[in-house]
């Protein structure tokens, strides 16, 4: 038998919910076949004395209530295990995949979240691509280890991102901290109080060195011999503001590359905003494999050893529910980016 007492993150679910989660191992019918059995108890925090009663499926777990459960070791054991991510590997030619999730790439943590300034080629899921190299979401686990109580709550990512992009990303330690984030990242840009900023490198000149662009974007779901995201005016409202830091020139015997440092700030979250935009002006970001100059990523590559699209989430403004208060985080351009950027100041 075990007993366990519903906390913050475990509390405000069904609990069939509740006992899914706590048993990955066991079929949903398996679950209803145990509260038939009266081998799950509930005991309610409302209640003047303690007493064990069976619940129905559908009982949302209130704090402080106590759950009995009336099975094996054995049988707890099974149903309990998660499969182990002790065989996630990465991959011998991405040198920055690590097993481990180094101190120097977090930017902030309190007990509520954890913001990591993600390296480049590292999944946020293990199921995002077929791969078992070990993903953002693993290290996170790794490194908090038992720190955190809860039953059922993982440390959960608020948003996503790109496998190939270094970015300022957000990790709730707390479920309702997941939710509130969660909902202020949903909401029309004009209301919401999460703001984010870029750094790219793209070719060429910019028209304009600040300028707002207002295209609409059109996500193709079946893409097959064309760009998943295009601009039409068919698509949804996509708002890209951007600022040029720096122009940079490659002389070659060919040609004069432009290599212009922008910093970009987006109202809008759409798929791959950044990218669609700046390549409708003609000013494709460096090595995006999608909305790309072939001829010039190629070039990069070979002489820059630069390996991935050069953007960088590099800002990030939100409202700490935890603390009440508003807050600004900055992660710091990553290796492969700043010395791109040496090497061309010096060309």
């Amino acid at each position: 038998m075990k007993i366990f007492t519903i906390t913050e993150n475990d509390a405000n679910q069904r609990l069939d919910k509740f006992l899914k989660k706590l048993f990955p191992m066991a079929t949903r019918s398996l679950i209803y076949k145990f509260n038939r059995k009266w081998k799950i108890k509930v005991s309610l925090v409302n209640w003047e004395k303690e007493k064990f009663i069976k619940q129905d499926n559908e009982y949302k777990l209130s704090i402080w209530d106590i759950v009995k459960i009336f099975l094996s070791d054995d049988e707890f054991d099974l149903l309990n295990k998660n499969p182990p991510i002790s065989n996630y590997f990465p991959p011998a030619e991405k040198g920055e995949n690590k097993k481990m999730l180094s101190k120097k790439d977090i930017v902030f943590e309190d007990g509520d979240l954890l913001v990591i300034n993600k390296n480049p080629w590292i999944n946020v899921h293990p199921w995002d691509h077929k791969t078992k190299e070990i993903s953002l979401i693993n290290q996170v686990q790794d490194y908090l280890g038992d720190k955190l109580n809860s039953l059922t709550f993982k440390p959960s990512l608020i948003h996503r991102i790109d496998r190939d992009t270094s970015w300022i990303i957000m990790i709730a330690k707390k479920k309702d901290i997941l939710t509130k984030l969660w909902e202020d990242f949903k909401k029309s840009w004009k209301w919401s109080k999460i703001k984010k900023t870029y750094l790219a490198y793209v070719f060429w000149k910019l028209e304009k060195k600040e300028w707002t662009i207002t295209k609409k974007l059109l996500r193709i779901e079946w893409a097959k011999n064309e760009n998943k995201v295009q601009v039409s005016e068919k698509g949804l409202d996509a708002v890209t503001h951007y600022k040029l830091i720096s122009e940079n020139t490659i002389k070659t015997k060919e040609w004069n590359i432009i290599i212009s440092e922008v910093e970009v700030n987006i109202d809008t979250w759409r798929m791959h905003q950044i990218r669609v935009h700046m390549a409708d002006l003609w000013n494709q970001v460096v090595l995006d494999d999608k909305y790309w100059d072939k001829k010039l990523n190629s070039y990069i590559k070979r002489t820059f050893w630069l390996d991935r699209q050069a953007l960088h989430s590099s800002k990030i403004s939100f409202f700490h529910y935890g603390k009440n208060k508003n807050m600004e985080l900055k992660a710091n351009l990553k290796d492969d980016m700043k010395e791109f950027l040496e090497k061309i100041r010096k060309v």
